[in-house]
C-alpha cells in the first residue's frame, strides 16, 4: 500500500471516489517511468439460454480466442456441475473451466451432506458467493440452468458476483446479437423445435456478427430426469464448394518489361546425404 499523511476515516454514506483518485495518481507515477497501466483483456464467445415448456435450453459457439489469434475450432464450453444442472462458461477459460469444476465438486458434497438433489439456485447461491469473493478479478461469465423439484430455472452470473433470473439470457462478447433474436421471438411456455431453432438462430447471429465467436452451435437440452447434450448441432461457418475455376491461361496479362540479371555464386561447401527407403 501507498503510505498516507492523512487519517482515513470511514464514508458516512453516498458514494465513495477515493479508489478513482488512486488509480488516476498511480497512471501519473507509472507514465512518469514510462510504464503504461495494463488494460483490460477482451474475450469471445456468444452463450445464450432459454426456458421453454418443459425444461431448459442452453447453447454455445465452439471458437476459442487468443487474442485475435482462433487458439481452438471445436471446444466445448458447455459444462457439467450435476446431473441435473448444467452451465456455459464466457470469458477466461481456465476460470471458467476451474470454476464450474470447483463448483460442481462442492455440490456433490452438498448432495451427499444433505440426501437430497441439488437446486439450481443453490448452485447460483455458491458460484456468486465465491465470484464476489474475488472482486472480479476471475474472469468467468456463467449461465447456469437446469431443472428441479421446483421446475426449471435459469441463471446469469457475473464475474464480480451479481446475477440474474430470467426466462432468456445471453452473455459473452456477441450477446448483443443473440439478444435481439432473442427478445424478438421468444414466447412463453414454447414447444421443443421452435426453443431449439430459436436458441440456435440466437447463436448463430452472435457467430456472424462477432468475430471472437465462430465454428460450431452446440445445444443442450434438460428435462427432469432427463439432458441431452447436442454437439456441433448447427455449422453456419460451414466452407462451401468452389464451383469455378479462377486459374487463368498463360498470356492473358501482357507483360511489359522483362529483365533477367543473372547472379555470381560461389560453391563453399557441399554436403551430399543418402536416404535409405528399406
Amino acid at each position: 500500500m501507498l503510505p498516507s499523511r492523512t487519517l482515513t476515516l470511514p464514508n458516512s454514506g453516498g458514494f465513495s471516489f477515493e479508489n478513482c483518485q488512486r488509480n488516476e495518481f498511480l497512471e501519473k507515477e507509472l507514465s512518469q517511468q514510462g510504464l503504461s497501466v495494463p488494460k483490460a483483456r477482451k474475450t469471445g464467445t456468444t452463450i445464450a439460454g432459454l426456458v421453454y415448456k418443459d425444461g431448459v435450453i442452453l447453447g454455445a459457439d465452439t471458437r476459442a480466442t487468443d487474442d485475435m489469434v482462433v487458439a481452438d475450432k471445436n471446444c466445448l464450453k458447455i459444462h457439467v456441475i450435476t446431473p441435473n444442472i448444467y452451465c456455459c462458461g464466457a470469458g477466461v477459460a481456465a476460470d471458467a473451466e476451474i470454476t464450474t469444476q470447483l463448483l460442481s465438486s462442492n455440490l456433490q458434497l452438498h448432495a451427499l451432506s444433505t440426501g437430497r438433489e441439488v437446486r439450481v439456485v443453490t448452485a447460483c447461491r455458491m458460484l456468486k458467493q465465491m465470484l464476489f469473493r474475488y472482486k472480479g478479478h476471475i474472469g468467468a461469465s456463467l449461465i447456469v440452468g437446469g431443472v428441479d423439484c421446483r421446475g426449471p430455472h435459469l441463471y446469469t452470473v457475473h464475474p464480480h458476483g451479481s446475477t440474474d433470473k430470467l426466462p432468456f439470457v445471453s452473455m459473452g462478447s456477441g450477446a448483443g446479437a443473440a439478444m435481439a433474436i432473442l427478445e424478438d421471438r421468444f414466447k412463453p411456455n414454447m414447444e421443443l423445435k421452435p426453443a431449439m431453432d430459436l436458441l440456435r438462430d440466437a447463436i448463430t447471429a452472435g457467430i456472424m456478427c462477432d468475430l471472437g465467436s465462430g465454428s460450431n452451435v452446440d445445444l443442450c437440452i434438460i428435462t427432469r430426469g432427463k439432458v441431452e447434450l447436442l454437439r456441433g448441432y448447427e455449422q453456419p461457418g460451414k466452407r462451401g464448394e468452389r464451383h469455378g475455376s479462377y486459374r487463368y491461361k498463360k498470356g492473358t496479362t501482357a507483360v511489359l518489361t522483362q529483365s533477367v540479371k543473372p547472379l555470381k555464386l560461389e560453391l563453399v561447401e557441399e554436403d551430399m546425404q543418402t536416404i535409405d527407403m528399406e
